[in-house]
């Protein structure tokens, strides 16, 4: 199977890159990966991996989030390029901007979270789980297409399949998060945990709840779409920004973490 360097984790719309025979599935020792699309370009060696599967029909509680990253690192790929629709905490924030965040907070608790179930006990450090060589590109790329894009900010990721509550909004913003959304983690560890770099360019699709009278999934969904053109572009830039050796620290994430 053809091996890659690059990866971009998403939803519907960047399929429409990859040709539809390019489709694999990888095996893994956690199941199958959802559908992972090989560039038909030799010279190109870019995947993308859809999220959710066929017609967004996994919700994010039941992702396989390990075999879809130890895929991504079975077939070489040293960075993974996200996208992640979010909801926005913090009120400076308006639907269509554009957020690469800097840390996170992981309210889920019902998800396989670590490849390091076994010995020997590894504890890996993820101070900076986001690589700041990618969050320089898809910064850069966000800024080159027009959009308004901040560098910093808090993702709080929850389980989902519901949106949050009210209350646990008011919880999160006093924790100082930016934005919620539900994919992101342990994605962002996972890849962590193998040594391959990972950052994360975050949608704001609606304003999280309480800040606004309702929120419908099918106005979030049309949201997306409507910044999906975007999102596509800046994604795809970034991919060309991306410097051809890595400079970064990710690469020793397991340093020192083994007892």
């Amino acid at each position: 199977m053809k091996k890659a360097r690059l990866a971009v984790i998403g939803g519907t719309g960047l399929e429409e890159c990859f040709p539809e025979e390019m489709k694999v599935r990888v095996g893994t020792p956690y199941g199958p990966s959802t559908p992972i699309f090989m560039s038909p370009e030799a010279s190109k060696d870019v995947v993308f991996l859809k999220r959710h599967g066929d017609r967004h029909s996994v919700p994010p509680h039941k992702i396989n989030y390990r075999a879809n990253i130890w895929a991504l690192h079975s077939l070489g790929v040293e960075r993974i390029l996200a996208s992640n629709a979010v909801g926005a905490i913090d009120s400076s924030f308006k639907i269509g901007d554009f957020l690469v965040p800097t840390d996170f907070v992981d309210f889920t608790k019902s998800r396989a979270s670590t490849f390091y179930d076994d010995a020997p006990v590894t504890h890996v450090d993820v101070s900076n789980v986001y690589c700041p060589e990618l969050r320089g590109a898809l910064v850069k790329a966000a800024k080159h297409n027009g959009s308004i894009v901040r560098d910093e900010g808090i993702y709080l990721c929850t389980d989902g399949p519901r949106y949050e509550s009210p209350a646990e909004v008011r919880m999160f913003r006093s924790l100082g998060c930016s934005v919620v959304g539900m994919t992101g983690l342990p994605e962002a560890v996972l890849a962590h945990e193998l040594g391959i770099c990972y950052a994360s360019l975050c949608y704001v699709t609606n304003m999280a709840a309480g800040m606004e009278v309702r929120i419908l999934a099918e106005n979030v969904v049309a949201k997306g779409r409507e910044v999906g053109k975007s999102m596509q572009k800046v994604l795809l830039d970034a991919l060309e920004l991306v410097p051809k050796r890595r400079s970064c620290h990710c690469s020793n994430s397991l340093e020192g973490a083994r007892v």
